[in-house]
C-alpha cells in the first residue's frame, strides 16, 4: 500500500524544514538542506558480523545468515541487537547430499564428502583402493611373509597359512607359531607332571591357531586360558617336585612363552589375574601403528616400568603389542649349583655365601629381541625381609639365564634399602634379589688374641703331657685319661692355629676340617672315659680301674668310626668357602655336636650319680675322710673341665656361621684358656705334683752335690714321712 496525499505532504514538508529545524529522526542524517537514509551496513561493514550480510533499509538495516550458518534465534531477519550467525553441522542433520562411499566432514559454514576408508576419489568419484597390489612391494608390512592377502570393496583381510595366525585380526600381518615349543615328549617335563598338563593346554590352542577355518577366524579365549595355565602352575612349585635347576628353568621358559601365546588373545587392554602362587598382570595395545607411551605394572611385590617402544621393538610390527609381569609367591629354586657363576666371577677374592631375598618375577614382551634392548627396563623388586645393608650383607639384581644359573650380566643395581632393591637389565628374563652373604673380617686384635691365647695354651697342654707322663706319685687310670685328652686336645689345637683359615687348596682344607672333627671328638670321648672312671671309683669299690686296652679303643676308636662314617656319606661337607670345618649348610656339623651332646649327657648323669654317692658316704658313721676329700677334688675337677670344654664349643656353634664378634672373642679366649686350665686343674692344684715340682726344681737349682755322709743319714722321722707319703702316692689305687 502506497503513501497517501496526507503522508507526501508531510514528508516534503519536512524536506523543506529550514536550517534551525535540522534534527532528524533515527536512521536519517542531515546533508546541510534535508534529511536523508543513513546507510548502516556501510558505515559499519562488521555491523552483522562475519557470518552474516548486511541488508540497508529506509531508516534501518537487517541482517541475514550466509549459507552455512543460522541465527541463534532462528529468525529470518535480525539485527546485531538482536542474535548473531552460528554453524550448523550438515552431517548431523543430514542436509548433505554425500553418498555411501563417502563420509560426510563438516566444515564452516559448510561440508565436505571424503571417501570412505579404502577407497580413493578419482575425477570427482570414490573409487575401491586395491590394497593387495598397492602393497606388493611391501607384502610383509601389510599380511606378513606367508599371508596372502585378499581384496574387497573398500578392504581386504590376510589369510594365515598353517602354521600362522593373526588372532583372527584379518587386517593384521600373519605372524609363525612355534607349537613345537610346547611338547612334552623329552626333557625336564617327563618329570613334572603339572608342567605336561601346561605344555599340552598350550600345544592344543597353538594347533588351533596355526590352522583356521575357511573363513580365516577361530575362536579367542584367552583370559579361560591364561586362568588354567596358572591354576596348573601352583601344583609343579614344591621343592619336592622342583629338584634341579634344569626343572626351574623348564617352567619359567614354558610360562614365558604360553604368555606370549595368550596375550594377543586377550579382550582387554589390561588383565590382572591371580592364582595360589602366581599373580599375572598382562597389558596389550592393538592397533594400526605402533604404540608409544610409558608401561607401569605393579603388585605387592614388584614392579615394572618400561614403554610401548620396548615392548614392540623394532621388526614387523604385528598389530598388536604386549608386555607382562609374572610375579611368583613361593617358587623353590634349589641352591645346589644355581650360584656357581656368581661364585666364579667374584673379583675381590672373597667367597660369600648366596641366598634369594626377594619373589622371582618374570618379564614377558612381545619384542621377540629382548637380548639387547635399546632401553633398559627398570624392576623394582621388595625384599622378604627388611635388612640394611652392611659390611657383612650385600644385595644383588640377578637374572635365571638360559644355563641354569643366577648371573649379573647385563643387570645395574639403581638403589637399595631395608625393603626394596632396585635394577635395571638391558634384556628380559626372570629376576630375583640375592643378597651375598659376605664372612666376617675378624679384626686384627681377634687374630692376635687367637695366636696368643692358642700358644699359651699349647705351652701349657706340652707340660701337662710332661707331667702326667713323668710324674710317678699320680701314676694310675685317671692319670692315663688326661695324658691322651692333653694329646688330643694338644693336635687339636696346633691344627687350627696352623690351618683353620686355609682354604685353599681344597682337599688340603678339607683333610684339616677331617683332623680337627678327629681330634675334637676324642677330646670329648676321653672326657666321657674320666667321667666313667669316676663313677667306678665311688660305686666300685674293687677293681675300680679300666684295662688300658678298652681305653684306647674307646677314646681313639669310637671318634674314627665317626669320622669315616661322615666322610663317606658326605664328604664334600668337610671344608667350607670361609673356615676349614664341617659344613652347617648340608647338616653335616651334626655328626660332631651330636655326639658331643651325647657325651656331656652321659657325663652328667655319672656326675650327678657319684656325687649322690659322696654325699652318702659323707654321712655315714665312719666316714674315711681323706679319700672323700680325693674323690671331691677329682669330681670338682672333672665337672669344671666338662663346663669349659662343652661351653667353649656353645658359642664354637655360633662362630663357624653368623657370629657376632662378642662370640667371636667369648670362643677365642674359652679356646686359648683351656690349656691353661687343664695345667692348673690337674697340675697346679695338685699338692702331690706341686711335690714333685719343688723336688725336681731343687735338684736343679743345687749348685753343691751332696757328701755320702748326708746321704747315709737318715732320720727316723723323715723315714717315717717318706713313708706315709709314698703310700698316699699310690692313693688311686688304694681307693
Amino acid at each position: 500500500m502506497g503513501f497517501g496525499s496526507k503522508e507526501l505532504l508531510i514528508f516534503g514538508l519536512m524536506l523543506m524544514m529550514p536550517k534551525c529545524l535540522h534534527a532528524c529522526s533515527d536512521g536519517f542524517m542531515y546533508n546541510g538542506k534535508i534529511c536523508i537514509d543513513s546507510n548502516e551496513c556501510k558505515e559499519t561493514p562488521s555491523l552483522c558480523g562475519d557470518n552474516a550480510n548486511c541488508f540497508n533499509t529506509i531508516g534501518s538495516y537487517h541482517c541475514q545468515c550466509k549459507k552455512g550458518f543460522r541465527h541463534t534465534q532462528f529468525l529470518s531477519n535480525f539485527t546485531a541487537e538482536n542474535g548473531q550467525c552460528t554453524d550448523y553441522n550438515e552431517c548431523l542433520e543430514h542436509t548433505h547430499n554425500c553418498s555411501h562411499l563417502t563420509q560426510c566432514e563438516n566444515l564452516i559454514g559448510s561440508y565436505r564428502c571424503n571417501c570412505r576408508s579404502g577407497y580413493i576419489n578419482e575425477s570427482g568419484l570414490c573409487e575401491d583402493i586395491n590394497e593387495c597390489a598397492a602393497a606388493e612391494n611391501k607384502k610383509e608390512e601389510i599380511c606378513g611373509q606367508r599371508g596372502i592377502c585378499k581384496n574387497t570393496d573398500g578392504s581386504y583381510w590376510c589369510k594365515c597359512p598353517k602354521g600362522y595366525t593373526n588372532y583372527n585380526n584379518k587386517k593384521k600381518p600373519c605372524t609363525e607359531l612355534d607349537c613345537g615349543s610346547f611338547s612334552a615328549d623329552s626333557g625336564p617335563a617327563q618329570l613334572l607332571g603339572g608342567l605336561a598338563e601346561i605344555l599340552s593346554l598350550m600345544r592344543n590352542s597353538c594347533l588351533a591357531l596355526s590352522t583356521p577355518s575357511s573363513s580365516g577366524e577361530v575362536d579367542a579365549h584367552g583370559e579361560t586360558l591364561l586362568e588354567k595355565v596358572l591354576t596348573a602352575t601352583d601344583a609343579i612349585k614344591s621343592p619336592a617336585l622342583l629338584s634341579s635347576t634344569g626343572h626351574v628353568s623348564a617352567l619359567l621358559s614354558t610360562l614365558e612363552n604360553s604368555i606370549k601365546l595368550i596375550g594377543p588373545q586377550l579382550k582387554d587392554n589390561l588383565t590382572k589375574m591371580e592364582a595360589a602362587g602366581i599373580d599375572a598382570q598382562v597389558a596389550i595395545q592393538k592397533g594400526k601403528t605402533r604404540p608409544t607411551g610409558p608401561i607401569h605394572l605393579a603388585d605387592e611385590n614388584a614392579r615394572l616400568d618400561t614403554d610401548w617402544e620396548t615392548a614392540t621393538g623394532t621388526g614387523t610390527y604385528p598389530g598388536y603389542a604386549m608386555a607382562a609381569l609374572l610375579s611368583y609367591k613361593n617358587l623353590a629354586i634349589p641352591h645346589n649349583g644355581s650360584f656357581e657363576e656368581l661364585e666364579k666371577n667374584q673379583e675381590d677374592g672373597v667367597d660369600p655365601s648366596f641366598m634369594v631375598v626377594s619373589r622371582v618375577v618374570s618379564v614377558v614382551v612381545s619384542n621377540p629381541s629382548t637380548q639387547h634392548l635399546h632401553h633398559p627396563v627398570k624392576i623394582s623388586l621388595r625384599h622378604l625381609q627388611e635388612q640394611n645393608e652392611s659390611k657383612e650383607v650385600r644385595y644383588i639384581c640377578a637374572y635365571w639365564n638360559e644355563k641354569g644359573f643366577w648371573s649379573k650380566q647385563g643387570l645395574d643395581q639403581q638403589q637399595s634399602n631395608a625393603s626394596h632393591t632396585v635394577c635395571t637389565s638391558t634384556h628380559l628374563s626372570s629376576f630375583a634379589v640375592l643378597v651375598a652373604l659376605y664372612p666376617m673380617e675378624h679384626s686384627f686384635a681377634l687374630r692376635l688374641l687367637t695366636k696368643i691365647g692358642l700358644t699359651i695354651s699349647i705351652l701349657c697342654l706340652i707340660l701337662s703331657i710332661l707331667t702326667f707322663k713323668f710324674c710317678r706319685s699320680i701314676q694310675g687310670t685317671r692319670t692315663t685319661i688326661h695324658l691322651h685328652l692333653c694329646i688330643c686336645l694338644l693336635v687339636a689345637d696346633v691344627v687350627f692355629l696352623a690351618g683353620i683359615s686355609r682354604t685353599k687348596p681344597v682337599g688340603g682344607c678339607r683333610f684339616v676340617a677331617a683332623l680337627l672333627h678327629y681330634f675334637f671328638l676324642a677330646v670329648f670321648t676321653w672326657m666321657l672315659l674320666e667321667g666313667v672312671q669316676l663313677y667306678r671309683m665311688v660305686v666300685r669299690v674293687f677293681n675300680a680301674n679300666i684295662q688300658p686296652l678298652y681305653l684306647f679303643l674307646t677314646g681313639y676308636g669310637m671318634p674314627l668310626v665317626v669320622v669315616i662314617i661322615s666322610a663317606i656319606s658326605r664328604p664334600s661337607g668337610y671344608g667350607t668357602d670361609q673356615h676349614c670345618w664341617l659344613s652347617v649348610k648340608d647338616g653335616l656339623i651334626w655328626s660332631f655336636y651330636g655326639p658331643l651332646c651325647f657325651i656331656i649327657i652321659l657325663n652328667v648323669y655319672f656326675f650327678i650319680i657319684t656325687v649322690w654317692k659322696l654325699a652318702q658316704k659323707f654321712t655315714s658313721l665312719n666316714p674315711d675322710l681323706s679319700k672323700l676329700h680325693k674323690f671331691k677334688a677329682f669330681t670338682v675337677t672333672a665337672i669344671a673341665q666338662m663346663c669349659i670344654l662343652g661351653l667353649m664349643w656353645v658359642f664354637g656353634a655360633f662362630l663357624f656361621d653368623e657370629s657376632t664378634a662378642v662370640l667371636a672373642y667369648i670362643f677365642t679366649i674359652l679356646n686359648s684358656l683351656q690349656g691353661a686350665l687343664v695345667f692348673i686343674m690337674h697340675c697346679l692344684l695338685s699338692k702331690q705334683v706341686r711335690d714333685d715340682y719343688a723336688h725336681f726344681l731343687s735338684c736343679i737349682c743345687t749348685r753343691q752335690p751332696k757328701k755320702y755322709s748326708d746321704l747315709s743319714t737318715t732320720n727316723p722321722s723323715s723315714s717315717q714321712s717318706q713313708g706315709s707319703q709314698s703310700r698316699d702316692h699310690t692313693g688311686e689305687s688304694q681307693i
